[in-house]
């Protein structure tokens, strides 16, 4: 057998002799464990010798179920269906499903409800993989499902508490659940566990690790107030500045109450040509242990934005349009004016009334970004006679109409920017500063930035498990190079790197 075919197919070492006797092919769990790409291989019309198949060829294929046909599933449908992976692509609503999976080789569209435990059952059952790419709160459920019927799962999100109670009863079915394989998370993790792991192995120290990242519209693209545009949920968006943040900071824990997180944004470099401003997300302490930095003092996870954007939330928080709470007058469209007079309790729904009433619940820091935030609040509509869409709450009216207002045009592409940025000190004594950064913009006539960052490496995951490349089992992130060293060097080959310097 060719060497190149041996290594493709994960044979064992002793397929390439020709005292070898190929498998039956099966189905059979125990038999792909042990021979993981064997039992799927065709057998007929090739030339035999020895008993040993020259050229193996795919005949089933392995089959996964992706659920979701959201913003970045495409790019891993694309990835999987080019190896040759039938894939059925899994939605509540077959519509949504036939869109995605038309027009692509070995994908099939199917309904699935995964509220529905015997429906999901049964879909997950004839397949090999499952990936989630549907809301977090749903993984559980996935995992609950892969877990009886014994199918690994791939999914790109963070593992939840719900997620990691099931790990030990992923290890007895058997199936690898691997997590959190995006952008963010995802490529983060691969190239900060490299470069501390590196930086460990010569007996040096990590100091301070700071790791920021941001999805947003390329800077010609950027012609709104907030200078951001929605490639996924405007809800999940402004949802997550109402997030309180903790992180290390020169040894100490310092916490950061939602309400003020905008106000903590600070301009931060990266190149000359970027006006970013960032801010920290959620909770960093974890990492310290996450990423076995136990001597690091300083810790920061956080989020990019163009500047401008944290001002202009913060006064949207103080004026109360971040509050899902009910509001009956939301319920039925109304003018915005006498929308924004309501949740703000002004006298009336005048301009002059509206913009006294936001002077008393924001601070502005000059007459100057006073202007532009108000010229802002005009734009999105807030002072119009223009009639809401009613969202029963605050935050939910307001991200119906900013999603018709911000969206990517046609011709239009989004970028992504994530950089780490590790203080070191080396076994000498030497210090160093070293940065690990992505810079991707989007095709308008391809993938956009957020989609392939996101997708192919959840593919590449995908294709990792079958192949048995990625074998442990039980709930996994990338937190060890192990792991992470192939997913990095099969990502090369789809230009998906992260480029690190000395500064």
């Amino acid at each position: 057998m060719p060497k190149k075919t041996t290594k493709w197919f994960n044979v064992p070492e002793a397929a390439s002799t020709p005292d070898f006797q190929l498998p039956e092919p099966t189905n059979s769990r125990e038999q792909d464990e042990e021979f993981p790409i064997l039992s799927k291989l065709q057998y007929g019309n090739e030339t035999e010798r020895g008993g040993v198949v020259t050229t193996p060829i795919w005949m089933d294929y392995w089959k996964v179920l992706m659920l979701g046909a959201g913003f970045v599933t495409q790019p891993t449908l694309d990835v999987l269906s080019d190896a040759g992976i039938q894939v059925s692509v899994a939605c509540r609503t077959l519509e949504s499903a036939k869109k995605l999976a038309e027009g692509v080789k070995n994908a099939q569209a199917v309904s699935v409800d995964v509220n529905d435990a015997a429906a999901l059952d049964a879909a997950v059952a004839k397949h090999d993989l499952v990936i989630s790419l549907i809301p977090y709160t749903f993984h559980a459920k996935v995992i609950e499902s892969a877990i009886r019927n014994k199918k690994h799962v791939v999914t790109t999100s963070y593992v939840s508490p719900a997620m990691l109670e099931l790990d030990q009863a992923a290890k007895d079915a058997g199936i690898t659940v691997m997590n959190e394989i995006g952008l963010d998370p995802g490529i983060d993790h691969l190239y900060a566990v490299k470069t501390i792991e590196e930086v460990h192995a010569q007996g040096g120290k990590i100091l301070s690790f700071l790791s920021y990242c941001g999805g947003l519209p390329s800077p010609e693209n950027s012609d709104n107030p907030l200078g951001y545009k929605f490639s996924w949920s405007s809800r999940g968006v402004l949802l997550a500045l109402r997030n309180a943040a903790k992180y290390y900071k020169d040894g100490k824990i310092v916490e950061i109450e939602g309400k003020e997180l905008m106000a903590a944004a600070k301009p931060y470099f990266i190149y000359p040509g970027y006006a970013f401003v960032a801010y920290p997300n959620r909770d960093s302490t974890p990492y310290k242990e996450r990423y076995n930095i136990p001597e690091c003092q300083t810790i920061i996870r956080g989020t990019l934005r163009y500047q401008g954007f944290p001002a202009f939330i913060k006064v949207l928080v103080d004026m109360g349009f971040l509050s899902d709470e009910p509001a009956s007058y939301l319920t039925t469209p109304i003018a915005w004016k006498d929308a924004t007079a309501q949740i703000l309790a002004a006298k009336s729904g005048s301009e002059a009334d509206l913009i006294a009433a936001i002077k008393t619940k924001a601070s502005f820091s000059s007459e100057e970004e006073e202007a532009r935030l108000i010229s802002g609040l005009k734009w999105i509509g807030l002072f119009s006679d223009e009639a809401t869409i009613p969202r029963g709450n605050p935050l939910d009216t307001l991200c119906a109409t900013l999603e018709k207002k911000m969206q990517f045009e046609a011709g239009e592409r989004d970028f992504v920017m994530l950089q780490h940025k590790f203080e070191i000190e080396h076994k000498d004594g030497r210090k160093e500063t070293r940065t690990s950064t992505l810079c991707e913009y989007g095709d308008p006539k391809g993938y956009s930035a957020m989609a392939k960052t996101v997708g192919i490496p959840c593919g590449v995951a995908v294709k990792q498990v079958l192949d048995g490349t990625i074998s442990e089992k039980g709930v996994l992130a990338p937190m060890y190079g192990k792991l992470n060293n192939p997913l990095m060097k099969e990502l090369e080959k789809y230009g998906i790197t992260m480029v690190e310097k000395t500064i």
